[in-house]
């Protein structure tokens, strides 16, 4: 029988807590007890699990006394204050956040690239942006055969990545149009920034706010990720990402160079082996991944494969995956899965 740990979810009530929740008992994780954390002005309220009635507490440092493993999805600011004490309660801390992302210190993992980095944990993991993950899950077997040289990525990312508040808002401006009334936009593309546009009928060219640089935050996660993931500091990535009117499931056009000569069907063979990947790739059926078909789906979807037409080395892939799940909690859970299979809680 598997160790039965106490697990805490901070964050269980919005839209990748609610995924966690989901997938702890989808899999069947071996939880002998549950607790469900939230702010002052959420505690006392219910959520359901398993069948039964559980009352959130407010999330305090005492509150993860006896915990063995704390999933955050409540926000930056609550993992910068909450994680180390957590993890210095004896928690091991899963942050889906970007607060520790790039610390040093803090290992960020997938489970399908990097693994082994595990063992280097002091008490917190980052669990990585949602577009990180889904390329970098496909990105790897293929590094691993034939090298990696340079990532080009553009995204369409679905509101789902920006909340619940940011599905309901595509879902009023859409009902907005049908009746001729006029679009109202409050939140996309950044809530707090200066301007909002519609989703609803558009695409955004901007996720998270500009850097000095002219790039977004989401894109410098993304770059820095993927380097810090494969451990390839010097690799070249750049990313532009936007978001499009679609629910769930971030779609991502990715151009590679490899350093090894490589065909088509050399890759199709490494994807169609590699873990956590459904090849979906038949252009004679018109058989290719598409977010609507992947939601509430595990793997990363890798289709439209194609050699470069001036580049021997380079090819161009179509990454689908849902990223509340791989792309969030689906991730998380795999992490403690995976820490339990190493002896490593």
């Amino acid at each position: 029988m598997a160790k039965e740990l106490t697990v805490a979810i901070v964050g269980a009530t919005g839209a990748v807590g609610t995924q966690m929740k989901e997938q702890l008992l989808k899999r069947n994780f071996p939880i002998k007890h549950i607790k469900f954390l939230a702010s002052a002005r959420s505690a006392g309220t219910e959520v359901e699990f398993g069948g039964k009635t559980y009352t959130i507490e407010e999330a305090t440092p005492e509150a993860f006394e006896g915990v063995d493993v704390a999933l955050f999805s409540a926000g930056g600011s609550v993992s910068a204050k909450l994680a180390p004490e957590a993890a210095k309660r004896g928690a091991v801390v899963i942050d889906n956040t970007s607060h520790f992302r790039m610390d040093p210190n803090v290992p960020l993992v997938v489970p399908e690239v990097n693994r082994e980095d595990l063992a280097k944990h002091n008490g917190i993991i980052a669990n990585p942006n949602c577009s990180t993950i889904q390329m970098v899950v496909a990105l790897e077997p293929i590094r691993e055969q034939f090298g990696l040289k340079n990532v080009i990525v553009s995204t369409y990312q679905a509101v789902s990545g920006s909340g619940v508040s940011a599905i309901e808002e595509l879902r009023e401006q859409s009902a907005e149009w049908e009746a001729g009334k006029n679009v109202e936009a409050k939140i996309l593309p950044v809530k707090s920034d200066k301007k909002h546009y519609p989703i609803a009928r558009n695409v955004i060219p901007q996720i998270d706010v500009f850097t000095d640089n002219g790039f977004t935050y989401e894109e410098m996660k993304m770059i820095n990720e993927t380097k810090k993931i494969m451990h390839m500091p010097d690799l070249p990535v750049a990313a532009t990402c936007v978001r499009v009117p679609v629910v769930s499931g971030h779609s991502e056009s990715v151009y590679i160079e490899v350093e090894k000569e490589a065909s088509v069907q050399e890759i199709f063979d490494v994807l169609r082996n590699a873990p956590g990947i459904v090849l979906q790739d038949d252009i004679s059926t018109q058989d290719y991944p598409m977010p609507l078909f992947v939601e509430g789906e595990d793997p990363v979807y890798v289709g439209r494969i194609r050699q470069d037409l001036s580049n021997k080395k380079g090819f161009h892939l179509w990454i689908v995956s849902d990223n509340l799940l791989k792309g969030a909690a689906l991730n998380s859970i795999q992490i403690a899965e995976s820490m339990l299979e190493d002896n490593l809680l």
